[in-house]
């Protein structure tokens, strides 16, 4: 929105600092920061009295996991409304790789909204249906990678790039669209997974998001990706103002989600964060990236695969719980 005075930049030439990113990304986070900051104890007020008892702690669980009984979830709806907000303020709107990633995160953060309405209302640890909601994380993640191929130059369309290797593209062809499906709904499961402990998801959802914000600004920029040896993706420079959005957010969270946590994200901003991280990876063709600045994550889902497989083939448990934390 803000982006639009440029177009005055003629008469008012101090609007030009509205057309670098760094300035707008800079805008974004402090937006997000600030309205989480603000509105956040209002927010945590308003669920705890509709939630009651807040959100269901598994009984096997570890003792010290039960002192959080009565604490609210969906404080992902702080984190969502102050990411869109900043994003709506500070981002050029005519740019279609903002609205993609944007539509991921709120469809992703209104499935995880569902999920723990339901676990809230019913007092349950399992709230919608495994099938049902993963089925609808594949068809968010479908459209989404179908349209950033759309999007992507046609040298780059159904390619897996290797960072610091620009010459190197792995040719997916149309099975890149299975292949995006598998990296975003594998990002926002994988930080649902690792939703747990006090301030143990959004910490290294910044990293990443900080991580990331630096490679979509780098690979928007001609010169910088012929520098850096990375492919350039003409726009995608824009999506530095989501991540500069999502670090806002999260620092904002943090200050209401470290221990003691007087709210949890719930699955509303766990399954948001990570579709939105793994739709950013898809976008700037660096989900190998994503996969090592995001290794917490992927320790988390391994332990989860690795439990299950154990159990179900030998009966047996490897970890005496999982996820690991």
């Amino acid at each position: 929105m803000l982006y639009e005075l440029v177009n005055f930049s003629d008469q008012i030439g101090l609007l030009n600092v509205f057309r670098y990113i760094t300035f707008r990304t800079m805008g974004a986070l402090a937006t997000a920061f600030l309205f989480v900051l603000l509105f956040g104890p209002a927010i945590i007020d308003l669920l705890r009295i509709k939630q009651g008892k807040g959100q269901p702690i598994r009984e096997d669980g570890p003792k010290s996991h039960f002192v959080k009984r009565g604490t609210p979830t969906m404080g992902g709806l702080m984190i969502l409304a102050g990411v869109t907000i900043a994003t709506l303020v500070w981002a050029n709107w005519a740019n279609r790789y903002v609205w993609i990633v944007l539509a991921v995160t709120l469809a992703y953060g209104a499935i995880g909204f569902y999920d723990d309405y339901l676990k809230v209302t019913k007092q349950t640890t399992s709230g919608f249906g495994g099938k049902a909601r993963l089925g609808l994380e594949f068809l968010v993640a479908g459209i989404a990678t179908w349209a950033l191929m759309k999007l992507s130059p046609a040298a780059l369309s159904g390619k897996l790039a290797i960072p610091f290797f620009k010459s190197v593209l792995l040719d997916f062809g149309a099975f890149f669209v299975l292949f995006g499906m598998f990296v975003i709904v594998g990002s926002g499961n994988s930080v649902n997974l690792t939703d747990g402990l006090d301030g143990l998801a959004i910490v290294p959802v910044m990293i990443a998001a900080a991580t990331f914000g630096f490679i979509a600004y780098a690979i928007g920029r001609a010169d910088f990706s012929r520098y850096l040896q990375i492919t350039y993706i003409a726009g995608a420079g824009e999506l530095a103002i989501i991540c500069g959005a999502l670090i806002g957010a999260g620092l904002g969270f943090l200050w209401f989600n470290a221990p003691p946590a007087m709210i949890f994200m719930g699955d509303t901003g766990s399954l948001a964060l990570g579709g939105a991280l793994g739709a950013i990876a898809v976008a700037t063709k660096h989900e190998v990236v994503l996969a090592i600045v995001g290794g917490l994550f992927v320790l988390e889902a391994l332990s989860v695969i690795i439990q299950v497989a154990s159990f179900k083939l030998t009966g047996k448990r490897v970890f005496r719980m999982a996820p690991l934390h």
